[in-house]
């Protein structure tokens, strides 16, 4: 006697290990590269900008890839400006190094040739460019850059967290499925109360009299950071790929890893910019 046939599973349905499949590479990849992170940003000076200058010259390798211009080096003179740029401003030229990343946008758009090959390209440079940037800018302030960098950061990995979190365990209705179909509104919304319960604990450790305030913060940072992993699985449809590269285990390339970083870093850097230079977000 055989058994009867398993009922056909629903179309997008997903078992239990197929839902948790990426969790163990992620984990891994966590525990190698967080803890080197928080020593970079502890230490700050020099040692956080060449750190940060060597992951920007990753980013700009992975753009090339998907511009389809690796290996043309008229394309890729333009995109050295990106870790100068960071080296500028931890010597605390920013403005010069803003200007650097305009002049290599122009430089980009002009190397990429035809319109069509010159507008991603030479997007790439003030998109890739610009976070790199507000994180050495932020890092420099005396008393606050070390707080705002490393809370800025645990915030979007708690936006990133809450959102795998929520959204495979619960799952629902889709935010963007021409966009990207593994998104839920489950986990964005879980995703943004991560992110606003780490602006209120930090304000709380840091012993901080505005927690509503720094909760409200966290929560738009951890919104932006959404909007910027959005954006960026909008670009891998614009070139046709699943992810960015293979160099980080349960995530693709830095692109993959860092997309809400590069929305979540200049939009912190201009909270400061409004607020004050010395101010801590979080308190």
């Amino acid at each position: 006697m055989t058994a009867a046939p398993a009922p056909p599973r629903p179309e997008g349905a997903k078992s239990e290990g197929a839902k948790w499949g990426d969790l163990g590479p992620r984990v891994l990849s966590a525990l190698v590269l967080v803890p080197l992170t928080l020593l970079a940003i502890w230490l700050g000076g020099w040692v956080f900008a060449a750190v940060v200058a060597a992951i920007v010259s990753g980013l700009a390798t992975e753009w090339l890839g998907l511009c389809g211009m690796r290996n043309r080096a008229g394309a890729v003179l333009p995109f050295a400006v990106l870790p100068a740029a960071v080296l500028l401003t931890a010597a605390g030229l920013p403005r010069t190094a803003l200007l650097l990343v305009a002049v290599g946008m122009i430089g980009a758009g002009i190397a990429g040739g035809g319109l069509s090959a010159a507008r991603p390209l030479g997007f790439g440079i003030p998109y890739l460019g610009l976070a790199p940037v507000a994180l050495a800018w932020l890092r420099l302030a005396p008393q606050a850059g070390l707080v705002n960098v490393l809370v800025l950061l645990v915030t979007v990995w708690a936006s990133d967290i809450g959102a795998y979190a929520v959204g495979r365990a619960v799952g629902g209705p889709k935010l963007a499925p021409s966009i990207s179909p593994g998104k839920t509104w489950s986990g964005a919304i879980g995703g943004l109360a991560a992110a606003a319960l780490t602006g209120l604990i930090a304000c709380l450790v840091l012993g901080g009299v505005h927690p509503g305030r720094a909760a409200a913060i966290a929560l738009l940072i951890g919104l932006v950071a959404q909007l910027g992993d959005l954006f960026e699985s909008r670009l891998k449809r614009h070139f046709g790929v699943k992810d960015s590269g293979s160099l980080i285990p349960g995530h693709g390339g830095l692109l993959d890893r860092l997309d809400a970083v590069l929305a979540a870093a200049p939009a912190g850097a201009l909270l400061v910019l409004v607020l004050g230079r010395g101010v801590i977000l979080w308190q």
